[in-house]
Parts: C-alpha cells; sequence; structure tokens
C-alpha cells in the first residue's frame, strides 16, 4: 500500500513538474530562466572534461595573468586557470544548492502536513517554533546550525565524509520553517474538503489521508517554492563558501574563489568577475524560471 501510495505520488510530481515547465515555456521569464539553468545544469555535469586545465594546478610563472589566448579567463594568485575553476566549481555549488533545497522542502513538507492536519495545541506549538526560526536571518541562522552540526568525518565513515554536507544540512534546516508555512497554508482548506471526509469515513489511516489524498493535492504549490528556494539556496551556499565555511580549499567554489582573490580586485578583477557572473547567472536563471512558472499557473491552457 505505501509503496503504490508513493509510486502514483512520485509520477503525480513527474506528471506535473513536465506540465507546468511546459507551461513556463510559453512565457519570455520561463524560456530565458530555463536556458541559464539548463546551462549550469550541462557546465556542471561536462565541465570537469570541459576544463583546459586540472581545477588545483598551479602555474607559478603566470600569476595573475589577464585573459588570453592561454588562459581564457586569466589566472589567479596561483597561477590557476580561473576558466577551468568556473567549470570545476560549477558541479559543488549546484548539487549543494540542489540538495539543500530538497532535503528543506521535505522537512518542511513533513512539518506543514503534520501540524495542519493535527491541528490543535500541536499546530500552535509546531508554528510558534517555526515563526522563532524565521526570525532569525538566513545567513545568521545558518551560521549558528553550522556552528552546532558536527564536521561530516566526525560522524560518518570516510566515503560519505562530503565536505559540502552540512552545508547542505544547513540550507535544508534554515528552509524548513519557510517551507512548514506555506506547506500548511495551502494544507488547511485541503482538510476540510470533502474527498478527505470521505476518506475519514472509509476507516483510512492519518498517514494515508496526508500522503495520499492531500500532498497530490499540495503539488503545484511545491513546484513554486522549489523554484523560489533554490534560488536563496545558490545564494545561501556561495555567501558560506565566501565566508570559507562551505567546500574548502583547493576545491573549486565560486563563494571561495571571490573570497580568495577579493583583495586582488583592484589590480585584477577578472579574478573576481568570472565567478560573480557565475553566481548571478545561475541565481537570475532560476529566478526567470520561478517567475515563469508563476506565470504559467495563471495561463489558460492550450487545447
Amino acid at each position: 500500500m505505501v509503496l503504490n501510495t508513493s509510486t502514483k505520488l512520485g509520477a503525480s510530481v513527474l506528471r506535473r513538474l513536465g506540465k507546468g515547465l511546459t507551461l513556463a515555456l510559453r512565457t519570455n521569464a520561463g524560456r530565458v530562466g530555463l536556458s541559464l539553468v539548463v546551462f549550469h545544469l550541462m557546465l556542471a555535469l561536462i565541465g570537469r572534461w570541459l576544463a583546459p586545465y586540472p581545477a588545483t594546478e598551479f602555474h607559478l610563472d603566470y600569476q595573475l595573468v589577464p585573459p588570453s589566448l592561454q588562459f581564457w579567463l586569466g589566472t589567479d594568485q596561483y597561477g590557476r586557470d580561473i576558466f577551468s575553476r568556473v567549470l570545476c566549481g560549477a558541479g559543488s555549488i549546484i548539487a549543494i544548492s540542489l540538495a539543500g533545497t530538497i532535503l528543506g522542502i521535505a522537512l518542511g513538507t513533513s512539518v506543514g502536513l503534520v501540524s495542519a492536519y493535527v491541528g490543535g495545541t500541536l499546530d500552535d506549538v509546531v508554528m510558534r517554533i517555526m515563526d522563532g526560526l524565521m526570525s532569525f536571518p538566513s545567513l545568521l541562522l545558518a551560521l549558528l546550525v553550522l556552528s552546532i552540526v558536527p564536521e561530516p568525518k566526525e560522524w560518518l565513515p570516510p566515503w560519505l565524509a562530503w565536505n559540502g554536507l552540512n552545508v547542505v544540512l544547513t540550507i535544508g534546516i534554515c528552509f524548513t520553517p519557510y517551507v512548514a508555512r506555506v506547506i500548511r497554508s495551502a494544507t488547511l482548506p485541503i482538510k476540510a474538503a470533502e474527498f478527505v471526509q470521505n476518506a475519514r469515513l472509509r476507516g483510512e489511516g492519518a498517514l494515508y489521508i496526508v500522503f495520499a489524498e492531500i500532498l497530490p493535492n499540495i503539488v503545484p504549490v511545491l513546484i513554486v517554492e522549489v523554484s523560489v528556494r533554490l534560488s536563496y539556496a545558490v545564494l545561501l551556499a556561495s555567501s558560506l563558501g565566501f565566508l570559507g565555511l562551505g567546500v574548502q580549499p583547493p576545491s573549486p567554489d565560486w563563494g571561495l574563489m571571490i573570497s580568495e582573490s577579493r583583495r586582488f580586485i583592484a589590480n585584477a578583477p577578472w579574478v573576481v568577475l568570472a565567478p560573480a557572473v557565475a553566481i548571478s547567472s545561475l541565481i537570475v536563471g532560476v529566478n526567470f524560471l520561478s517567475d515563469g512558472v508563476r506565470q504559467a499557473r495563471r495561463l489558460p491552457e492550450r487545447r
């Protein structure tokens, strides 16, 4: 029963996601956003094979060299090829942002659904906790979470101790209260719907009603929330990387690249410009795609 319900829910999510992307392509913002997002996804998938040099290779005779035919985007203070580092860094920031967003959506959806369905004292207590978490600025909350969560190598086997795992957990925890609020608001009117009452009269359990009856009807809200949260995840992951709390050197990370090279911005602006443009274009693309999805929901369907 649970497996069958999960399969149907997954199929429903994929079907609605495909429908939402198709509708989004009918808007200018959706087309531009999807193009930028697909471009960055391609960089994340094949960037390492397109890079002309290894991302961590030093060229000590070519420190802070401006863009040229040999180094298309110049080199940094260690002589590393910036073009190669931007290409190789796409995978980490996109993986962290996607994983953190999925975790935040999963946690927030579970909390919002259960809180709205149960109601009463539990709903009041949970929502006050969520309000308390939302009172912190996202970056400050992220710093607090990072200070509490131990390093992955301290509690995971070496083959699972990815140095970006803490950032994923941090993004997921920071997004949970915002997603929970949205999902709770979307669940409350559906909770009183006739088909939910019929499921109760049939003797269905609470888990079945929440995840098989209510959840499929808030999938459009989830899709919009994913698109909105993803851009915030990219910005938060970049901010943590800039502060040195994300992916650790010498691994290429766009936020870390800006942090390491910011003192050379006056004499060698290309060292900061390339990763900054990469971050900005990814955020703009996700925002345009999010706007396209929201606009598409208001468009009439083509017959």
